[in-house]
């Protein structure tokens, strides 16, 4: 059997769906091809099944802060196996929801895998579909690392760990970034002893070095040991648990865990897709694209955690709505992405949120700013609320006072960093911020203190 659609989306996650959904209302006759289970990675192991359960350990620390803020002492016993239910409910609903979405009569959804005949053609089942354009958004999957014993120890992944139901008393993380922070002091706040080993320097080792310091001198002050410059060598498995081995200031350490969780990234989904038939450029294991999300073949675009440009769900849907249009629009001038107000939120206690330029970037591109930070500790919302790790972070041109980038670690920093994506979207300056109204007292009003401070600077 052979069909033919104007625009074939593979795969049904956060980017593809939103790019079949811009297809279709361009008038284009699309198809869906997920091999399933639907929803897509946000829904079904990311994003949302990770809030659901932080959502449960920040209570239990709070409740655990009882006297310092005038309470009685509160017994916070977790139930793991709780927490995931509420996680599986939630999920489910969410997924739900999406399904639907996917079974709209507008589009053709073939619930089957994708492998490519040819640059035009696909096979799905038993049938052979063809297309003006195709849209690769089949995301991603962890990592697979060459650690000598780590198989044979047995270790968890971000997507395995989420339906543990039995708590391990002890956990070594492999890894520093987003996913490991945010599942460490998952694990910590219910009562598992945490260690973090982490290759680079600092946490969050592709952020500005001031940011992974200040989260890690937090996530230390709750009692997870982290340990930054370690080199992982092997995993050994012993009676008393298993074991990490790391090469670190010149020497061998080891450390001992009951359990294991490996999250040290996560690689495209693209095997079985026979992408060398389709002729498409890969390089490292990613499908390579320009910044209309053009692949090497001009009619397939790749978006999301496939092309890995920016693992961030927003922007794979900012992506995949790009690669529509351009589909659809392949006679006009196509749209490219814009990566000036690039945001991204680790979901930690404190929080982390960053904007568009840092320090690294800027010093690495030569690019001149002026930066001012301010302390939560020194910020009398933040004090009143307990929550005094962190800092906020202003990047702004030396003339003009644009700003250019931002960084928050501290209390709500995924919502404050809001404020400043909108002054930025509209090239606001460093003076805009003093000139508007902040409320008193809020969190919100600690970003003028370091716009103040630039001001200053710039008027000198």
């Amino acid at each position: 059997m052979h069909k033919n659609h104007d625009v074939i989306v593979i795969g049904g996650g956060s980017a593809g769906y939103a790019a079949a959904r811009t297809a279709r209302d361009a008038g284009a006759d699309v198809a869906i091809v997920d091999q399933g289970p639907l929803g897509g990675l946000c829904i079904l192991r990311g994003c949302m099944p990770t809030k659901a359960i932080l959502r449960s350990a920040e209570v239990a620390a709070l409740l655990r802060r009882a006297k310092e803020f005038g309470l009685s002492p509160v017994s916070a016993q977790a139930d793991l196996s709780a927490i995931v239910d509420r996680k599986d409910r939630l999920v489910r609903e969410f997924a739900d929801y999406r399904i639907e979405q996917l079974h709209d009569p507008r589009l053709t959804l073939y619930q089957s895998r994708a492998v490519f005949r040819s640059p035009h053609e696909i096979t799905v089942g038993d049938t052979v579909l063809s297309a003006g354009s195709f849209i690769l958004a089949t995301g991603s999957r962890p990592s697979e690392v060459p650690i000598p014993g780590l198989a044979q120890a047995g270790y968890f992944t971000s997507d395995s760990i989420l339906d543990l139901r039995a708590q391990p008393g002890s956990l070594i993380i492999l890894g520093g970034g987003a996913v490991a922070l945010e599942l460490g002091q998952f694990f910590a706040r219910l009562g598992t002893k945490v260690t973090i080993l982490q290759r680079g320097r600092t946490l969050l080792s592709e952020m500005d070095e001031d940011v992974g310091r200040a989260l890690e001198a937090a996530l230390i002050d709750e009692g997870i040991e982290v340990v930054t410059g370690a080199q992982l060598l092997r995993v050994t498995h012993e009676a008393t648990g298993k074991i990490v081995w790391v090469m670190k200031d010149g020497r061998e350490r080891s450390y001992v865990g009951e359990e294991i969780l490996q999250a040290l990234g996560r690689r495209p989904n693209i095997e079985g897709l026979r992408l060398d038939l389709a002729e498409v450029t890969v390089d490292g294991g990613r499908v390579v694209v320009d910044g209309a999300m053009r692949t090497s073949q001009a009619h397939i675009y790749a978006v999301g955690d496939v092309n890995n440009v920016t693992p961030i769900v927003h922007l794979a849907i900012q992506q995949g709505e790009i690669a529509a249009y351009n589909a659809v629009h392949a006679d006009q001038p196509g749209k490219t992405i814009d990566h000036r107000l690039d945001t991204e939120v680790v979901f930690t206690d404190p929080q982390v949120a960053v904007l568009g330029l840092n320090e690294a970037r800027a010093k690495a591109e030569g690019t001149p700013c002026l930066t001012a930070s301010y302390p939560f500790a020194d910020h009398g919302k933040a004090l009143c609320l307990g929550a005094t790790h962190g800092f906020v972070k202003l990047l702004c041109a030396p003339q003009t006072g644009e700003i250019l980038g931002a960084q928050i670690v501290g209390p709500e920093a995924g919502e404050l960093i809001h404020e400043l994506i909108a002054v930025m979207y509209y090239h606001g300056t460093a003076a805009d911020l003093l000139r508007m109204p902040h409320y008193h007292p809020t969190l919100a009003e600690i970003v003028t203190y370091p716009a103040e401070s630039i001001v200053e600077r710039l008027s000198a």
